[in-house]
């Protein structure tokens, strides 16, 4: 009887480990400065799990060594973090309008649907006047927070597909890093974009360039990009 006690003891002590360690945890925080960013999107590549940050910048998904872990915010340009341990990570995003004088970037994404991709998100996201843990649980909870991210996300990507560079570069005569802080500092809302059409976002980039002129000089550029680690193992 004692014997088999002792194995149970020693199967669990061999198995906690590896179980504790299919959880990745880290924080990410926006590069330039200790600001923790919270509702940034993580994606596992290989198992598909999915989660968000919380108000903290703070995470924990299912992962293994080897994984590819995506990091997505609007704003900032993606990071992929690959997995050569499970120790606590330090994620630090970068502005997508810094990253653009450093690395090719499309001005526009690909197509995207939620619904589609995370229908799960939409599911647990429900809240059922006869079923209280619909309204406070974590998954449920997180499901809500990512799906108002889903919201932002497809947001932003339409201001992206209207505001391109091609389009603005057409109209005010700047180019490269200029033209890239002239689309950054001013970038239109998505409302602006739904609620005009062409004609009258052509005024607001004349309007734009006008006062854009009329800055001093070291107004007009965003700072250079620091020398922050992206992503720290």
């Amino acid at each position: 009887m004692h014997k088999k006690y002792f194995l149970v003891v020693l199967i669990l002590l061999a198995t906690g480990p590896a179980m504790a360690q299919s959880l990745l945890k880290g924080t990410v925080y926006e590069s330039g400065s200790n600001n923790r960013m919270p509702n940034v999107f993580i994606r596992n590549n290989n198992n598909k799990q999915i989660t968000i940050t919380d108000n903290s910048g703070n995470f924990s998904i299912k992962a293994e060594t080897g994984n590819l872990i995506i990091f997505d915010s609007p704003g900032f340009i993606s990071d992929t973090l690959y997995l050569i341990d499970l120790t606590s990570k330090k994620v630090v995003m970068v502005t997508k309008t810094i990253a653009l004088r450093e690395v090719s970037i499309s001005s526009t994404r690909q197509a995207f649907d939620p619904h589609k991709e995370y229908p799960e998100i939409y599911t647990k996201s429900k809240v059922y006047i006869m079923s209280p843990t619909s309204w406070f649980s974590k998954e449920g909870r997180d499901a809500r927070k990512l799906k108002r991210y889903f919201v932002t996300e497809e947001q932003q990507r339409h201001v992206d597909a209207v505001f391109t560079r091609a389009y603005v570069g057409s109209i005010v005569p700047l180019k490269g890093r200029d033209l890239e802080d002239f689309m950054t500092l001013y970038r239109p809302s998505y409302a602006f974009i739904r609620g005009n059409n062409s004609e009258s976002l052509a005024v607001y980039i004349n309007d734009s360039y006008k006062k854009y002129q009329a800055l001093p000089p070291e107004k007009r550029h965003l700072p250079a990009l620091t020398s922050d680690v992206k992503s720290q193992q």
